[in-house]
Parts: structure tokens; sequence; C-alpha cells
């Protein structure tokens, strides 16, 4: 899952960031209205953690504006504006949710898994597919019932391949939805990645290479692919 932090007061914005992180969730700061859109006009988010009082463009405005350009992003509401009219107000604007400071990150998290199972196509929680199970709430994979311990880079990796459900995603789609706006493009973290994945998983393998193009998630070959 990738997550866009809109928020002005920047130790709240950076201990959030860095709680979505520990959670396997890649997490981008825009510190004001202006700088969300331009993330928003490069960058494709699963949700948009949105405080309403936020310095350049109104966050008001930026809902309003996520919605009719139909960006295909959740907005969860994150502000200090708790009285009933106001979130009455936030879900008119065209808000999916509406999270109160102060807050639990805890709760921020749940929320968040909760929204991006609510896309155009609906993801199921658990995802279940070769034998494997991956709980994106309790960051628990199992494969044919047996505990695999996955850092969390190689969990969200994992997620997002198993979500597309047997869809080949390119190296670019992975670094995208899976890293921050840090990254570097011209890295080979994604192959690095799937390789050390693959070894964690185990024989046969189950994340698989379409030369060209990119990765996919599925059953395990007649031959087992190499690591690269």
């Amino acid at each position: 899952m990738r997550v866009l932090v809109v928020e002005d007061e920047i130790y709240l914005a950076e201990a959030v960031q860095a709680g979505l992180r520990l959670e396997a969730i890649a997490a981008d700061v825009a510190g004001d209205g202006d700088a969300a859109l331009e993330r928003l006009a490069v960058h494709a988010y699963d949700v948009v953690v949105l405080d309403r009082d936020i310095p350049g463009t109104h966050g008001d405005e930026v809902c309003r504006i996520i919605v009719e350009r139909g960006l295909g992003c959740r907005v969860l509401m994150l502000t200090a504006a708790a009285r009933l009219g106001d979130k009455v107000d936030g879900f008119e604007l065209g808000a999916d949710d509406y999270l109160t400071k102060p807050f639990d990150l805890a709760e921020l998290v749940v929320r968040l898994r909760a929204l991006a199972r609510r896309p155009a196509r609906s993801a199921p929680p658990v995802l279940q597919q070769a034998g494997l199970r991956l709980d994106p709430f309790r960051r628990e994979v199992y494969r044919d019932g047996r505990y695999v311990a996955l850092p969390r880079k190689q969990f969200a990796v994992l997620e997002v391949l198993m979500a597309a459900r047997g869809g080949v995603i390119s190296s670019e789609e992975l670094l995208e939805r899976a890293w921050d706006e840090n990254a570097d493009p011209f890295t080979n973290a994604v192959r690095i990645t799937i390789s050390s994945l693959r070894k964690r998983l185990g024989h046969p393998w189950v994340v698989h290479t379409v030369p060209g193009v990119g990765y996919r998630f599925g059953e395990p070959a007649a031959e087992a692919e190499g690591t690269r």
C-alpha cells in the first residue's frame, strides 16, 4: 500500500510516516495542499491521509479535487475538527473515513488497511493463492500452513503481487507501490527484494519473472526459475 500524508505539523507528519513504514506501508509526506496536489499528479496513492486545515490549497479543496478528477485514491481526513458537523462536512466533500486528533497510530493503520480493501475492484481482507495466505492486518504470511517471517519491504512487495491475482506487475509499478518517492528509479532494489523474497518463501517458486515485462505471483512452475 502507498499512502500520502498531508499534514503541516512536521513532527506529527514524520512520526506518522515512520509508524506506517514499520507496518510495511510506503508513506510520502506533503506539508501543504499545493504540494499534495503536485504529488497526486505524479504518483498513484491508495489512500490520502488529509488534514483539513493546511496551508496553501485548503484540505477541503484537495479532497474535492481528488473526487472530481477521479484519482482513484481513498481519503481519510485526520483533523482536530471533531464536532459532528465537521465530520458531516468532511463526508459530504467525499472523504471515505474521518479520524480526529489525538489518535492512536494502531487505529490509523487499521483504518488504512480497511480503506485499501475498497478500491474499484474489491480485494479480500486475506489474500490466499498458490498455497500462500497473507493477512495484511496481522502482517502474517503462511505457506502450506508454515509461518514465513518476512521483512517489511518483502511483505509489501508480496502483497502487491498477490493482490494482482495473477496479473503481471512491472518493476516500475512495484517501485511505485511499495517504496516511497525517495526511491531511485534506476535502483535494483526491486530485483534484489524479489530474489530475497523467493528465498524466504522457498521452493518451488511462486513469484515468477516475465522477461522484459515484470513479475507475477502464481502456482509453482513445472521447473523452478532461477533467482534472477
